[in-house]
């Protein structure tokens, strides 16, 4: 007769044989999705679904965005419908929580990350880029009445800058750029909009800005041309889109589409709907 005693013990013993099965499940689990990223090329895949998924942040002016109907349009957006469309696809775009971009990625859930989405050498360590198609870099927005053509026109005027943007860290982290020249501290806006706002009844005479919202605001200007966009020497960064290490196949299509946009016009049609020109652009013809 076994004991109550040992009973109990199998039990214990049992029970932490479970709890050990369970973990090198979820670690091989783990494993086979990370495996899968890395080397599974889905192309295929793709082709007989008719879709490519990709993931979004549709609260990106310009890059993608909803419109007060709820229909999500951009540049992004516009140039993922072009792209797959060479190949007879179709595009299904996601929202996603964009802190969680790469996990969705990883596990299956999106096809892609094109988004405005930025390449660092911490991101190229989980996906794989396409080639850059667009920069990004911090821009002087002036009127032209104001004769500004370089940073150092700005010397005893104001300037102006949205809170918590790029534009205020890269002032700050380096003042000899443009800080030094200007009037006092920067003007910080909660909007583009009042920033413009204030540009246009000369409350600041530059506003700081990314490139990409500057093309976008300027072209929605009553009068684009009554503005100059000037370029200084702040580093910029350049988009791309992210995609499983695994899905060559797929890079390959998406660079191979972009040089065949380039050559046949249509990429210079979308650039200049949402930007009003084509010196962002990095992709050749």
């Amino acid at each position: 007769m076994i004991r109550k005693r040992t009973i109990s013990r199998y039990r214990r013993l049992a029970a932490l044989v479970v709890v050990v099965l369970m973990g090198i499940l979820v670690l091989s689990g783990c494993e086979s999705v990370a495996t899968r990223a890395d080397h599974q090329d889905t192309w295929q895949h793709i082709k007989r679904r008719g879709t490519v998924v990709i993931g979004v942040d549709d609260s990106f002016v310009p890059m993608g965005f909803r419109e007060k109907n709820g229909k999500l349009v951009g540049y992004d957006v516009d140039l993922a419908k072009a792209t797959f469309a060479q190949y007879g696809l179709k595009v299904d775009f996601q929202t996603i929580d964009w802190s969680m971009k790469e996990t969705e990625l990883r596990n299956g859930t999106i096809d892609a990350i094109w988004n405005g989405y930025t390449i660092t050498p911490q991101r190229a360590a989980k996906v794989a880029f396409s080639r850059p198609y667009l920069r990004n870099r911090q821009v002087l927005v002036t009127k032209r009445k104001q004769n500004i053509r370089q940073f150092s026109d700005m010397k005893g005027k104001i300037l102006g800058l949205q809170t918590g943007s790029s534009a205020q860290t890269l002032v700050n982290q380096k003042p000899k750029l443009l800080k030094q020249y200007i009037k006092g501290s920067p003007i910080t806006y909660d909007t583009f909009n009042d920033a413009f706002i204030d540009l246009n009844v000369n409350r600041i005479q530059g506003l700081l800005i990314d490139q990409v919202y500057a093309g976008y605001y300027v072209k929605h200007e009553p009068n684009p041309s009554a503005y100059r966009t000037i370029v200084g020497d702040f580093s910029g960064e350049d988009y791309a889109v992210g995609l499983r290490k695994g899905d060559v196949t797929l890079r390959k299509k998406i660079n191979q589409a972009f040089v065949k946009l380039a050559k046949n016009g249509q990429l210079s049609q979308i650039n200049h709907k949402w930007f009003g020109q084509d010196s962002d652009s990095l992709i050749q013809k």
